[in-house]
């Protein structure tokens, strides 16, 4: 038997009249409401981070600032997407016969689409340069497409340590050659913008049980992985960009077979574990649903990202993380 000839993975005929169906309930609304201060934009997840100053002055006796200037705070990371939040002043530790100073801790924001699976031990970028929020949002696309590819191939030797079946293993093979297919379009886009793709680096990875690598489906293919394909197919049909519109069709047929590889990993490895792993398991997806439905509540995407990369509004995409996670908590 030739490997084109061999069983492919089924079609879930339940998820994809769920994905397809929102997509069509939820209405495109008009661009009313968008914050136009939001220069910075949205793409569904905004993850928070710390830095710290060079050490300031203060005055023996001096109280610490209550209210900081943020101005000494480093340059946000992230180009675009990245946003300083907040400040807080913290005295520096004293060495011998050195005056007092103090540090600013400074809270930051930036924005991570997500698209994709996220390998354990991913290390966020430190630099993302572009020209405009559009470029830089592409350009993270393409870093998440990119880092998908490691969270793939590990899973799918890990299926094959599990003993799965070979169609499992073969699909998790061939999502990793979709997603560097992805990477390479989207890169082509984020470059027409002056982005520069950053390096994907992970640490190694470590040996992993069935029940953890099946709370890691849960999260990242199961909820994550599952809205992406909904995002992506939403974004295929309203992305004003034309070259962008048309590079997400196809990539949105391959994220819903992405999706589909998650369920059947999890209906797979679910009959192999314990009552209560199986418990954890639907847990981690309740939980990370909460976490995404907070995540697409927290602020409203820029004009430029909904008119421009189709990506859904606040209302939509509450919309859409409501009519996913409903049918979540009936598979």
């Amino acid at each position: 038997m030739t490997p084109s000839s061999l069983p492919s993975l089924s079609k879930n005929r339940s998820l994809r009249r769920t994905l397809y169906g929102l997509l069509l309930a939820v209405p495109a609304l008009p661009l009313v409401g968008c914050d136009p201060y939001a220069k910075y934009g949205d793409c569904g997840t905004w993850q928070q981070y710390s830095k710290k100053s060079e050490e300031l002055p203060l005055a023996e006796g001096e109280p610490l600032p209550r209210k900081p200037s943020c101005e000494p705070c480093p340059r946000p990371d992230h180009g675009p997407t990245g946003h300083l939040l907040s400040c807080a002043a913290e005295e520096a530790p004293r060495r011998d016969g050195a005056a007092r100073a103090y540090l600013l801790v400074c809270q930051y924001d930036w924005c991570n689409p997500q698209d994709g699976r996220r390998p354990e031990g991913l290390r966020d970028p430190e630099v993302l340069e572009a020209d405009d929020v559009l470029g830089a949002f592409m350009a993270h696309g393409a870093w998440m497409e990119a880092a998908s590819v490691p969270a793939f191939l590990r899973l799918a030797e890990e299926l094959a340590a599990h003993g799965a079946p070979d169609t499992l293993v073969r699909a998790a093979r061939r999502s990793a050659g979709d997603e560097v297919r992805h990477a390479r379009v989207m890169g082509a886009l984020a470059q027409r913008h002056g982005a520069r793709i950053p390096e994907v680096e992970v640490t190694p990875f470590t040996p992993r049980s069935l029940e953890e690598l099946l709370v890691e489906n849960a999260i990242e293919g199961c909820v994550r992985e599952t809205y992406s394909a909904l995002s992506t197919g939403w974004r295929a049909r309203h992305a004003g960009d034309v070259e962008l519109r048309q590079a997400l069709r196809s990539i949105a047929r391959d994220e819903v077979r992405h999706a589909e590889l998650a369920w059947a990993v999890d209906a797979w490895g679910g009959e192999r574990l314990s009552s209560s792993a199986r418990v954890q398991v639907r847990q981690s997806r309740r939980d990370t649903l909460r976490e995404l439905e907070a995540e697409v509540s927290r602020r409203e995407p820029a004009e430029a990202l909904v008119r421009l990369g189709g990506v859904p509004s606040r209302a939509q995409a509450q919309r859409l993380v409501q009519g996913l996670g409903e049918w979540v908590a009936q598979a």
